[in-house]
């Protein structure tokens, strides 16, 4: 039997969000641009992010059930795994199904524990909640939590004012390692010489990755970071140089964002350099 060609192929759960530039919004565009099917299975559907006054939300967790038995029904495979931010123990619970489901061997999961930054818990994000988060990492190839997310994986205290040094940084990556993922990238973080994103793989040295701190925070910067390492990875690129690919693009579309002054909520103004991912 003739096998047919087809382009790589993830599916994205994450939500979708009209306006603000993050989620999957961020991330089916830059993953298009590295010549990625994305497929969506979206958790929730927001007017905008909740970092602006007020947002419509419609929660999307009845209906991910049937749309991936759909999916299931369709006969769809899928070169890799993605996912956001999941709001609620069920959608936790449906999203390790789905991995059940579709994950094969030659599947790629990537897992962004979008929990919490600085130190702190998002408003939705309870004690249970983040117990749960820790079941996707058994499934896991890639794992990239910011530092919060690290300490709150791995029960461990926030260091103060975030600051830690890279020997710590690689016992934490290494421990999370350990229970699933081959590959952690501990990102965003605040140094002198500007943002570090901390690279380890099994097998590997462990490498502090640096870019200069352009501009204050901004939406949907992390669903861009993880977009692109991900779409890096189905393409088969080093981690080291996906991290590498995801932290310049990431920084140039920060300089044109700045100059454009957008407020923070507007997200980052990437469109700009779409045509340079490939």
């Amino acid at each position: 039997m003739m096998i047919k060609k087809r382009q790589k192929r993830i599916a994205l759960i994450n939500d979708i969000t009209g306006f603000g530039r993050c989620s999957a919004l961020v991330q089916i565009p830059l993953i298009s641009a590295m010549k990625i099917q994305v497929c969506p299975l979206p958790t929730a559907i927001l007017s905008v992010h909740t970092g602006f006054e007020s947002h419509f939300i419609d929660d999307y967790t009845d209906r991910m059930r049937p749309y991936m038995d759909n999916w299931e029904e369709n006969h769809l495979e899928f070169d890799g795994i993605c996912t956001g931010f999941l709001g609620s123990k069920e959608q936790i619970d449906i999203v390790l199904d789905f991995f059940r489901r579709f994950k094969r061997e030659n599947t790629r999961v990537m897992v962004d524990p979008v929990m919490g930054d600085y130190g702190r818990l998002y408003s939705s994000y309870t004690p249970e909640l983040c117990h749960e988060m820790k079941r996707l990492l058994s499934y896991a190839d890639l794992l990239t939590p910011n530092l919060t997310e690290a300490c709150q994986l791995l029960d461990v205290d926030y260091p103060e004012g975030g600051k830690i040094s890279d020997e710590e940084l690689a016992e934490m990556a290494i421990a999370l390692a350990e229970k699933g993922p081959s590959q952690v990238v501990i990102t965003g973080l605040h140094g002198d010489k500007g943002i570090k994103n901390f690279v380890y793989e099994k097998g590997q040295s462990p490498m502090a990755l640096w870019e200069p701190k352009i501009g204050g925070d901004r939406s949907g910067t992390g669903d861009a970071f993880a977009a692109i390492v991900a779409g890096g990875m189905l393409n088969g690129l080093p981690l080291i140089d996906a991290v590498k690919k995801a932290a310049a693009f990431i920084t140039k579309a920060l300089a044109y964002t700045e100059e454009l002054e957008l407020p923070w909520n507007h997200g980052l103004a990437f469109e700009e350099y779409l045509t340079e991912l490939k």
